[in-house]
Order: structure tokens, then C-alpha cells, then sequence
């Protein structure tokens, strides 16, 4: 579904099973980093992906 592709803030949420608030705070925290493109934020999977493998305990 998700397939090298930009996912829009929604999109990211769903993957990660988070609320879109969390996401908001993440990137005002800088915890993720993603796109603003026209006003909307988009994030790329394999970003996201690489992001999450750097946060396995």
C-alpha cells in the first residue's frame, strides 16, 4: 500500500498506528523529519522506514 511512495500525514499515521497529533509533535520535537509540500507535510517510506529500524532496542 505504502510503496515507495510520500505519504501524507494521515498515510503516516495509519503505518505507524499513531494519532496525527503524535506526528505533529514529533516533528515540532524533531524527533521525524519529513516534506512540507503546498502546505502539506509528506514523508518518504524509506526514510521513515530506515527511521524506525535506527530506534530497535
Amino acid at each position: 500500500m505504502f510503496k515507495n511512495k510520500l505519504m501524507d500525514i494521515d498515510e503516516l499515521a495509519d503505518y505507524l498506528r499513531l494519532k496525527r497529533q503524535t506526528i505533529y509533535n514529533w516533528l515540532h520535537q524533531s524527533k521525524i523529519s519529513g516534506l512540507k509540500i503546498g502546505g502539506v507535510w509528506r514523508f518518504d517510506k524509506r526514510d521513515i522506514d530506515k527511521w524506525l529500524k535506527t530506534k530497535r532496542r
